[in-house]
């Protein structure tokens, strides 16, 4: 048996009240790193996100803290806005600058107008293959597991939406410049801001856009500006979440109703409505499509309902009651 040992336990800090979390993550962080250290902050392990981002990229981490882990599956499918770096004429085997290079082809002679035709050609709606290292699972197991093992992995093209595919700025990167070996061919830097769906991914659109040139392509820079409604602005740094819970005494954070207005749309309720919402029951409907969220009189979110057809007659639905009786 050993020995006891005179050191106190860690203090748990108080719970932080249900709502969310808007984190700036750092690069180099995964988001389960994120949540990790806000289970500790908020003093609970209800705490959840809405949406992982790669170790390398910084940006909007949705986490959901209490009650407001609920939210997440809705906040999921929320659009995305990104600002990202390409670099032409480099793929790698996680087309992003954590892989390692497979190919090399000298970028310099691409002329503005083939790119913005191909960035042209991957904005809409589009069919995108993901990258072999994403989350998506095959077969019960992560594909990125798979890849990393040494399997080969064949992932099927899936409808995405990219309403927006900007170019901002086009660089050359001379051999021996920012990585690139003296003796290779040169690079183009291209900086862009993407718009897109849930389920799009930003490093797919820079390894298709090389393939396009035939040049190869990858992501040496990516930060998420925005999740739904939630943008840099509402964003916070760890060390400052930390630092206004060590100043406060609790982690703060976005009331639920708050929350739900930034990004559903909002029907406020009568109290009788309130009242049969928080049992469960079916109300009238919301006259909007998708989930709507259903604030009470006193300003608190109580459900999340959608319209629905039930004996012939529209009615709302509670998909999701956050305030029960």
């Amino acid at each position: 048996m050993s020995p006891r040992t005179d050191r106190p336990a860690p203090t748990r800090r108080p719970t932080a009240p249900d709502g969310l979390l808007v984190v700036d993550k750092p690069g180099g962080w995964t988001s389960h790193d994120v949540v990790g250290r806000t289970r500790r902050l908020a003093g609970t392990r209800k705490v959840g996100h809405a949406g992982t981002l790669d170790p390398m990229a910084t940006g909007v981490l949705v986490l959901g803290v209490g009650r407001a882990t609920r939210l997440l599956t809705y906040l999921v499918g929320a659009d995305k806005e990104y600002t990202a770096t390409v670099r032409l004429g480099v793929a790698t085997t996680t087309d992003d600058a954590e892989g390692d290079v497979v190919a090399r082809a000298d970028a310099s002679g691409v002329a503005r107008a083939a790119l913005d035709a191909q960035v042209a050609r991957l904005t809409g709606d589009i069919e995108q293959v993901p990258s072999t290292v994403s989350a998506i699972k095959v077969d019960g197991r992560r594909a990125y597991a798979r890849a990393r093992a040494g399997e080969e992995v064949e992932l099927a093209a899936r409808p995405v939406t990219v309403a927006r595919f900007d170019v901002h700025d086009v660089r050359r990167v001379a051999p021996g410049g920012d990585g690139l070996p003296d003796d290779g061919p040169a690079a183009l830097d291209v900086d862009v801001t993407v718009v897109c769906s849930s389920g799009t991914y930003v490093r797919a659109l820079a390894r298709d856009l090389g393939a396009a040139l035939d040049t190869g392509g990858h992501l040496t820079a990516l930060r998420r500006t925005r999740v739904g409604g939630y943008g840099l602005d509402l964003a916070v740094t760890l060390a400052d979440a930390e630092a206004q819970a060590d100043r406060d005494g609790v982690l703060a954070t976005v009331p639920l109703a708050t929350a739900a207005r930034a990004t559903f749309a909002v029907r406020e309720l009568s109290a009788a409505e309130a009242a049969a919402l928080s049992y469960g029951q079916w109300v009238g409907p919301s006259g909007r499509p998708g989930a709507v969220a259903a604030i009470g009189p006193d300003g608190d979110l109580v459900a999340l309902v959608e319209d629905t057809r039930r004996r012939g007659e529209e009615l709302a639905r509670p998909v999701l009651v956050l305030a029960p009786a």
